[in-house]
């Protein structure tokens, strides 16, 4: 998968992205996917905007030379990415395109405000979330990243049942079940503060999305 620039704004928001539900570039193990993004990063990567960016260039970075380290054909996935790069129109501006993004948001949010305006309070919106919580290998203890998991408490958080599921080789990945107030609780955010947990969750899924 290509990320384009990873010097600029617009590659490393995209790659962030990107890692937001994943350990690695590609699959559930480092190659030389890994290997090719890692060194078209100059410099460890700003911790706030682009925290998963960083969780990955540390966990990549522990493995010291990575150059025979990883499976996979770097050059044909390098070659992938230039010709993905010829596409890029590279005379739009990333405050351009950040100014007119925010003139939107604030219109929408604007006339969203007046509707709810109009329309008086009503009932509680809420949502049912199943997320798949993903650990690194067999041996992860799944009863401590259960209880790690339930520890997150937010107001308009109630956690419900869970279940364990086979994901193969002897691996299991935990299935949860949540419902949570839309307007106080972010999923993004809730799945960004269980993957913290990164000695036990390798990463977390939606594995379902429900209005009630």
């Amino acid at each position: 998968m290509a990320f384009g620039d990873l010097s600029g704004v617009a590659g490393l928001k995209k790659l962030n992205d990107h890692l937001k539900t994943r350990s690695y570039i590609d699959g559930y193990s480092p190659s030389q996917s890994d290997t090719a993004v890692f060194e078209q990063i100059k410099s460890s990567p700003s911790s706030s905007e682009y925290v998963h960016v960083l969780r990955w260039y540390n966990h990549i970075k522990s493995f010291g030379d990575l150059k025979n380290k990883f499976p996979g054909d770097v050059a044909k996935k390098a070659a992938a990415a230039a010709d993905d790069d010829d596409d890029v129109d590279l005379f739009v501006s990333d405050d351009e395109e950040d100014a007119e993004a925010a003139k939107v948001k604030e219109q929408r949010l604007a006339e969203y405000a007046e509707k709810k305006q109009k329309k008086g309070p009503g009932p509680i919106a809420k949502s049912s979330v199943i997320l798949d919580v993903k650990p690194w290998d067999d041996e992860t203890d799944m009863k401590e990243m259960e209880r790690l998991v339930r520890s997150i408490s937010m107001d308009g958080l109630v956690w419900g049942v869970s279940k364990l599921v086979e994901v193969g080789y002897g691996i299991k990945k935990l299935q949860i079940i949540c419902v949570v107030e839309d307007d106080k609780i972010s999923i993004e955010q809730l799945t960004e503060d269980i993957q913290n947990f990164e000695d036990l969750v390798q990463s977390v899924d939606i594995a379902a999305f429900n209005k009630i």
